[in-house]
Order: structure tokens, then C-alpha cells, then sequence
């Protein structure tokens, strides 16, 4: 909604203020500012003059005239002109030398065409009131020659463009800005839709409604006689360019124009092209109308349609027909002003692809009692800028509507707010709003309206019950809350203290989102970086991680609107979206990468519905009905995933670095896993899309969690990542399914530790887990930690075969260990490494 300050002026008693200032205003009113700009400040030296004579100049391309120019000056001006829509007699806007028009051009006085132009003469465009550029500005002759055209049209300006929300259609408006701004401001301010119009028992023009949920009032008003000639007044044009409208002619200008004022769209129709009575109905099977905008629109039995016996005419609060279309000759008019459906203009809006200034405001709600205002406001300036004569009568079809009402406690807006406002305050800023509020006795206050937690206490006793009939250009005040928010906003919400609400006593975070948020700080400390990828995925990835045609992960589910017809899918797999984020980060000069995420993938049941049932709204659904949508649902298991590629430690002047491995995104996993109390089963496997020597299962006891280890190279390829990229993809659900509860801190021993080492050989195809599980069970409870700190393989321990060191730490909790007993549990646990494993201490 964009309007010039000074229209707001004319019905607002506005102190000496800025338009910033005004705008502050607004937006502490809960009003949000787009803009503002300041207009016609830097034009300057422009006068009105009068063609005195006019010289066709033969011999160039296009016309070319010398005209003579009575400015109010001793002589005339001379200058050169292009356009050829003036005439003798005519006055119009003269830049003078050493004039500025918008945009900083300078007018000066030079030689062109063999002539000396002193000046210039103006259109509408190069005077920054409108895109006309195609004649001269023409002035009414009655004005002053030698005048400055600034002051004269009101050139300099401030316009200001608020972004309206759709709860305040009002304030599409300047008589819904006037009286918000009037408020802010504490001053007097005049409606522009106070006026008394006469009272007729005859009808203008018959009409009808035919469905009261699409329309439940129409006005209708006649004037005859309008001259075709007639210009629109030029302050009226100049408002309409500052509020974004583009002047057309008289009867369109006056609509247009009492539109933005009032907020009640209007529409003229050519009284000669109607055929028979008018009918407000909805659109029958087959029926087609074209617009205003030359296109021909298949209807839809939903829009609501303004007919006569010919068929629509024009759809309602959204676009005339051209059928009837005001047109150069056309002097009996029809004005129509109406209320209709605000859900059913919006519909057809959207459904039709056409958005305009009528149904913009329709659509937000406007006021059912304007349409007798501003029909005879619209008659009222027919005649008298166009010479028209008012016709008798006036058609009101209307559906009795009553105005609705709310109970509220007076204390209610304090309740909620946390502030005391009292009684007075809310009654007046009520009744500022433009609501009646008259007292309906006592009342408790209403449970449900906030939640308890959030409510201040109430004073002792019961609060006096107010009984609020809401305005009816404020269709957006329909309960209680509506009415409190309306108090609090204009006694500012700048005024409300900051009181965090009280937390219940006990509540906190479950165990599982402590371990969510435990796992994605350890990664992070861990040196990976947290991403979040959309939760979609297409058939190509599914390809570029070589999954199987049976592989659980192609059974997805299809989203019914997806963004990108590449991506269609729910993904089953964190791992697409974080390689395609390594790939990028690579691209971009990071070649050492270390993401995670963590997020919910879908994994649908077979033999599930294809799709969910569609349930209405009417009623709550049967537990029958719950359970069909249920069933229809994926599992939805929460998953966290790391992948590798580059440098894990660094290279530099201290020495080579440490490329990053499947070990890595193993020990990942084991991170995971040890913010839950839990230790995995590390098991070699092959599953795709990991290399079949390089991939290790992840166990939680005999329950598969996930997968680690270096890609497939054909999976590098066709993601184009690095070599040897690493990925872990582990699924905290099951994790969190054996959560051991709250852990007990182990008392932290005094006595000294015991260190043993050992190195054991064994066949190479012995997997490492497997001999550390044996020696942790066969070193028994005075084991405090085991490390493997060398793998060798070579002569000394024979082909197929490898040593495996290991450091063993021994500690008790109430004395210190003798060299026995350390030496006893060391060779229980080789013992127990021989017996699963087959190894055997290796010789010095």
C-alpha cells in the first residue's frame, strides 16, 4: 500500500512531522514499513506557460515544432518541441533554463534543429508523475501563467508503502491508515466515508443475488450525460501515480481513486452494454468470460460471477468483463460497489493466476457498510469533474448479516500481556479501534485463552465482563485474543517487560534427545563440521551408490509436490546429501573434508498403503482411520553419518600428515556409540555402497546399527569424490533402544597402575576386534583400559600371519597390585586369545 503523506494529511490533524516520524509511528502500531520516497524535491524552475504560436519545421524525420511561449515573463520563450498533441492556447508545464527535472537532468538554453530552444516543454513522465510519455502535459485554462507547476500539482511529496499483512485489509486504505495513524498521535481525524447519501425508494438499475455466501450486499447507482472529454483532475492524477496506479480515464480514475481512499473496491459498467437485470451468482458449467486484460477464462463453478441476461459480465472483485467495458463514447454508467465473499475472491485469485488492487483487498475482508458511501462518493465526483447528471434510485441487495460479539473479562488483555492496562484503557482503545463495548456484568476469565504457565495473577475477585461488537471494516476481531492483542499494540508493545515463563519442576531433556545432542558435540569436537541437506533424494543417487535392484534402500517414498522432479524422493540414506556437500566443498578449494549429520531417513514397509486416506475436518478421525494413516506412514529412524576425504591430521614444517581412512570413519562410530554408554561390535562385511576389503558392520550386542568404511571406487567416481573417501552411517534409534539409563560414576582409584604388554600372532584372516573382545574377558575386572599400538606383518612371524601389540593397563580400587597378580590376568587373557583365536605369544 503505497500513499503520499500528504493525502494522509487531509484527513489527520498531523503535527509538524516527517514522514520517518509517521512511519515509526505505524510500525510501533504493528503496521510494517516496505519504504519511503521522497519525490519532486529536486525538480526545480518550472512554470506554466501558454502556446502562442506554433511553426511546423520541414525537412526532418519526424515533426519538429518552434512554439512560442507566454511564461510571465517581459518576452516569450522560445523552444523547440517534438510533440504535436497541443495547440495554441493551450498551457503547459515549462522548464525554463537552468530547470531540474527528476533524475538530476539539468534544462539549459542550445541550438538544435537551426533554432535556439530556451527551454523545454514537459509530459508527464519527465515531470516524475506517470509513464506518458507520448504528448505534452496539458494544464486546465484557467491556470496562472508563470505559476510554479510544482506547487501547483503538488509535486513534492513523501510516499510512503507499507507491507500489508492479510489480518489488516483496513489498512489497504487511507482511511484505515488515518485512523491508525490518528491514534498513534492522539489527534483528530475526519472519515473520508462520512458523508449522507440520499435516500431513494426507486431502483437505479435492477439486480439480485442469487448465492448470499458469495455476495451479501450489492449497490448499484446510475449517472447519465458524462462527457467523454472530460480529463481527470490533475491532483487526482498525480495522487494516483504516487499510490502506483496508472491514471486512464475519468470513470476508471474515480474508482481507482476511491479505492485507495476508502478501501472498497468499485467497478463502472457502460449502462448501454448491459443487457437486462444484473445477478451476483457463481459460474455454471461451461462458461467462459473475457477480461478486461483480453483474455478468454474458462470458469470454474466456484467463482463468483457478476451477470446479466447475456451471461458474466465481469468476475467478481476481481476483474471486469470487456464486454462491458467503459469505452471512449460511453456516457451512462453503472457503478457497482459491493461485499463479497473474502475466502471465495481469494480462491478464484488464485485459481485464475489474476491478482488485482480489487481483489487484494476483497480477499483481506472489506467493509460491508461502505458500498452506499463510496458508490455516492464515486456519483458525487462524476459529476462534478465530468459533468454528469445523478439518476435517481439506488439498487441495495442485501443478506441480513448480524454483527457478531464477544465476551471479554476487562482484566483479559492484562492476563495476557502480563500488564496492568485497568478497565479505562481497555474500553477506550477499544473504542478507538471502532468497537462498541458496553459492560455485561462479572465473569471469570477464559481458561483456554493462553496457557496457564504464561498468565500473570489476577487480582482478587471476579473481572467485569465486557460485551464488544468488533467494527465492521475489522472482520480480523473475533475473539477474545484478537481483542487483547488490539490493547497491547496500541499501548505499545515496547512497553511489555521481558518474563521468561516459569519451567515446571521435573521437566528437562529425555534421554534420548540428551544423547542427540551429546553425539553431535562430540563430532563436532571431534573435528567434523555439521551439515543439513534437504531430506530428498532421486533414482540417481540411488544409482551412483550402486545399490541392488533388492536392496531395502530403493523401496522409497514418493513425495505427492516435490520441489525438483530430480529429487522426488524421501531419502532412505543420509549418504547422498553429504557427498554431494564434500563434493562441493572440495570444488570450492577444501580439499580436506570432515562432515556429519544427523536427521531422520524413510524407510517404507513392504506391503504398506501407497498412500494415506484424506480425511476431512468435520469430525475427529476413528481409530480405525488413525491406524489406516499409520500404516500408510514410512518408518522414520533417526540416523547420523560422517564422511572423510583429505588430510585427517594435518601436514606441515613438523612433517608429513595422516590421510584420512575407513579406520577414521570407524572411529567415529565408536565416538557415537561411547556418548551412549555403549560399545560396538566392529565385523567385516560387504555392503554396498562401501569397497567389499574395506567395510566393517557395526554391532550394538547381536543388532545391526550400521555400516563403516572406505567407498567403493566406483561410488567415488560417479559422486566425483576424492580418492579414498570415508563414510560412516550409523542409526542412533537403535542405539537409543538399549540406552543402559543413568550411568554411575566410577570411583577414580588412588592406587597406582599396572602396565603388561603382550603381542600376539595370529592368521592374517583374524579380525583385530575379535582377539581384543577375548583379552578383555579373559583379563577380568582388574583390566582398567587395552590398546592396540602395532600391527606387523613380515618374515619374522611367517606368511598369512600378523602380530598384533597390545598395551594391557591393570588398576584395583583398594590396593596396589603385585607383579603376580598383574602377570596372573595377563596370561588369563592370552590364554582365553589362544583358546577363541588361535594366538600365540610371539618370541622376542
Amino acid at each position: 500500500m503505497k500513499f503520499p503523506l500528504s493525502w494522509l494529511r487531509e484527513y489527520v490533524d498531523l503535527p509538524a512531522v516527517t514522514a520517518h516520524e509517521v512511519a515509526e509511528r505505524l510500525t510501533a502500531a504493528g503496521l510494517k514499513l516496505e519504504s519511503i520516497e521522497s519525490v519532486g524535491y529536486e525538480i526545480k524552475n518550472v512554470v506554466v506557460g501558454e502556446v502562442l504560436s506554433v511553426e511546423e519545421l520541414t525537412g526532418f524525420k519526424k515533426p519538429i515544432r518552434y512554439c512560442s511561449l507566454e511564461v510571465g515573463e517581459a518576452a516569450p520563450r522560445w523552444v523547440i518541441c517534438g510533440a504535436t498533441n497541443f495547440a495554441v492556447g493551450d498551457r503547459v508545464p515549462v522548464a525554463l533554463p537552468g530547470a531540474v527535472l527528476p533524475g538530476g537532468f539539468e534544462v539549459g538554453s542550445r541550438k538544435t534543429y537551426g533554432h535556439v530552444s530556451d527551454g523545454m516543454i514537459c509530459s508527464a513522465r519527465e515531470l516524475g508523475i506517470g509513464d506518458d510519455h507520448d504528448g505534452i502535459m496539458i494544464l486546465p485554462p484557467d491556470t496562472h501563467l508563470g505559476a510554479d507547476v510544482v506547487e501547483l500539482l503538488g509535486l513534492r511529496d513523501d510516499v510512503i508503502e507499507l507491507e500489508v499483512t492479510p489480518d489488516r485489509g483496513y489498512a489497504l486504505s487511507i482511511r484505515g491508515v488515518a485512523r491508525e495513524t490518528a491514534i498513534a498521535f492522539g489527534v483528530p481525524w475526519r472519515d473520508p466515508a462520512d458523508v449522507e447519501p440520499p435516500s431513494f425508494d426507486e431502483e437505479s438499475h435492477p439486480a439480485a443475488i442469487d448465492d448470499p455466501t458469495a455476495c451479501d450486499r450489492f449497490v448499484l447507482r446510475t449517472v447519465s450525460g458524462l462527457d467523454p472529454a472530460a480529463e481527470t483532475p490533475m491532483w487526482m492524477q498525480v495522487r494516483l501515480v504516487r499510490a502506483g496506479m496508472r491514471p486512464v480515464s475519468l470513470a476508471v480514475d474515480v474508482t481507482n481513486y476511491l479505492m485507495i481512499e476508502l478501501g472498497q473496491p468499485l467497478h463502472a459498467f457502460d449502462r448501454s452494454r448491459l443487457d437486462g437485470p444484473i445477478v451476483v451468482r457463481r459460474a455454471r458449467e461451461g462458461e467462459t468470460l473475457e477480461t478486461l486484460d483480453h483474455v478468454v477464462r474458462e470458469l470454474h463453478p466456484e467463482d463468483i460471477l457478476i451477470t446479466d441476461s447475456s451471461g458474466p459480465i465481469s468476475m467478481a472483485g476481481t476483474m471486469g468483463g470487456l464486454a462491458t467495458e467503459i469505452s471512449a463514447g460511453s456516457t451512462d454508467l453503472v457503478i457497482e460497489a459491493a461485499h463479497f465473499s473474502a475466502s471465495g475472491t481469494a480462491r478464484m485469485s488464485r485459481r485464475h493466476n489474476l491478482v488485482s488492487e480489487a481483489s487484494r483487498r476483497f480477499e483481506r475482508g472489506v467493509d460491508r457498510e461502505l458500498p452506499l458511501y463510496a458508490s455516492w462518493r464515486a456519483v458525487q465526483m462524476l459529476v462534478a469533474f465530468g459533468g454528469a447528471t445523478a439518476e435517481p434510485g439506488v439498487t441495495h441487495a442485501a443478506v441480513e448479516a448480524e454483527p457478531p460479539s464477544i465476551t471479554i473479562p476487562s482484566d483479559h488483555p492484562d492476563r495476557v500481556a502480563g500488564v496492568t492496562y485497568g478497565r479505562d484503557v481497555v474500553v477506550r482503545r477499544l473504542e478507538q479501534v471502532g468497537c462498541t463495548v458496553v459492560s455485561a456484568g462479572s465473569a471469570p476469565a477464559p481458561a483456554e485463552a493462553v496457557p496457564a504457565d504464561l498468565l500473570e495473577p489476577a487480582a482478587p475477585g471476579r473481572a467485569e465482563a465486557l460485551t464488544v461488537t468488533p467494527p465492521s471494516w475489522r472482520p480480523d476481531l473475533t475473539d477474545p485474543n484478537d481483542l487483547a492483542e488490539e490493547v497491547i499494540r496500541l499501548e505499545g508493545y515496547a512497553h511489555l517487560p521481558s518474563v521468561l515463563p516459569k519451567a515446571p519442576a521435573g521437566a528437562g531433556l529425555t534421554a534420548e534427545q540428551r544423547l542427540r545432542r551429546q553425539v553431535s558435540r562430540a563430532l563436532a569436537a571431534a573435528g567434523y563440521v555439521e551439515t543439513l541437506a534437504y531430506p530428498f533424494m532421486g533414482t540417481r543417487d540411488l544409482d551412483a551408490l550402486h545399490l541392488p535392484g533388492d536392496d531395502p534402500r530403493r523401496r522409497v517414498t514418493r513425495l505427492a509436490n516435490p520441489l525438483s522432479e530430480d529429487e522426488p524422493y524421501m531419502r532412505t540414506t543420509l549418504l547422498p546429501g553429504l557427498l554431494k556437500t564434500l563434493v562441493r566443498n572440495v570444488g570450492r578449494g577444501f580439499p580436506d573434508v570432515a562432515l556429519f549429520e544427523s536427521g531422520l531417513v524413510f524407510r517404507p514397509e513392504p506391503g504398506a498403503p501407497a498412500a494415506a486416506p484424506v480425511l476431512g475436518v468435520d469430525r475427529r478421525p476413528t481409530d480405525e482411520e488413525l491406524a489406516g494413516i499409520t500404516a500408510a506412514l514410512p518408518r522414520q529412524p533417526l540416523r547420523v553419518a560422517v564422511v572423510l576425504a583429505g588430510e585427517r591430521d594435518r601436514s606441515g614444517w613438523w612433517g608429513a600428515g595422516r590421510p584420512a581412512s575407513w579406520a577414521d570413519a570407524v572411529e567415529a562410530a565408536r565416538t557415537v556409540a561411547r556418548e551412549a554408554g555403549l560399545q560396538l561390535t566392529v565385523r567385516a562385511d560387504q555392503h554396498e555402497p562401501w569397497h567389499p576389503g574395506r567395510c566393517a558392520a557395526l554391532y550394538v550386542g547381536e543388532t545391526l546399527a550400521g555400516h563403516a568404511g572406505e567407498l567403493h571406487p566406483r561410488v567415488v567416481e560417479a559422486f566425483g569424490l576424492p580418492p579414498r573417501t570415508a563414510a560412516m552411517e550409523l542409526e542412533l534409534t537403535v542405539l537409543e533402544a538399549v540406552l543402559p539409563g543413568p550411568v554411575d560414576a566410577v570411583p577414580v582409584s588412588a592406587y597406582p597402575v599396572a602396565t603388561q604388554d603382550v603381542a600376539l600372532v595370529v592368521p592374517a584372516e583374524v579380525p583385530v576386534a575379535g582377539v581384543e573382545a577375548a583379552l578383555r574377558e579373559g583379563a577380568g575386572e582388574l583390566l582398567e583400559s587395552i590398546r592396540l599400538f602395532d600391527v606387523y606383518t613380515g618374515a619374522q612371524v611367517g606368511e598369512g600371519r600378523k602380530s598384533l601389540a597390545y598395551t594391557l593397563r591393570f588398576r584395583a580400587p583398594d590396593r596396589t597390585l603385585t607383579v603376580e597378580e598383574t602377570t596372573a590376568a595377563r596370561d588369563a587373557a592370552v590364554a582365553l586369545a589362544g583358546e577363541r583365536t588361535g594366538a600365540q605369544l610371539r618370541s622376542a
